[in-house]
């Protein structure tokens, strides 16, 4: 099970722990990666992600699920997550262009 965030691509950071005789020996800083279900709008069900705190703080600022992966750049999605921004903007798309119509 890999320890990376599927919104923000948070993963495991390396580095030292240090004594107070500075002696130096290896650990992992590992993020907090929880498993959700977040609820799409769009789509109008829920989603199990691999999320990290920090990224679920972004996400109830943005303003839910779907703004947050509108306004998220490719690269740093997981294939699920880039998967799934692809499904929110063609639904609302859809969306647009039934209002614009009607």
């Amino acid at each position: 099970m890999a320890r990376r965030c599927e919104l923000t691509g948070k993963g495991v950071l390396t580095g030292n722990n240090v004594s107070h005789a500075h002696n130096k020996t290896r650990r992992r800083f590992l993020p907090n990666v929880q498993e959700m279900a977040l609820h799409s709008d769009a789509l109008g069900r829920a989603i199990r992600l691999k999320v990290c705190v920090s990224a679920l703080r972004t996400v109830e600022k943005k303003g839910g699920l779907d703004a947050f992966l509108t306004g998220a750049k490719e690269r740093q999605l997981s294939l699920k997550a880039r998967r799934l921004k692809r499904a929110v903007e063609k639904v609302t798309d859809e969306a647009a262009e039934a209002t614009a119509v009607a």
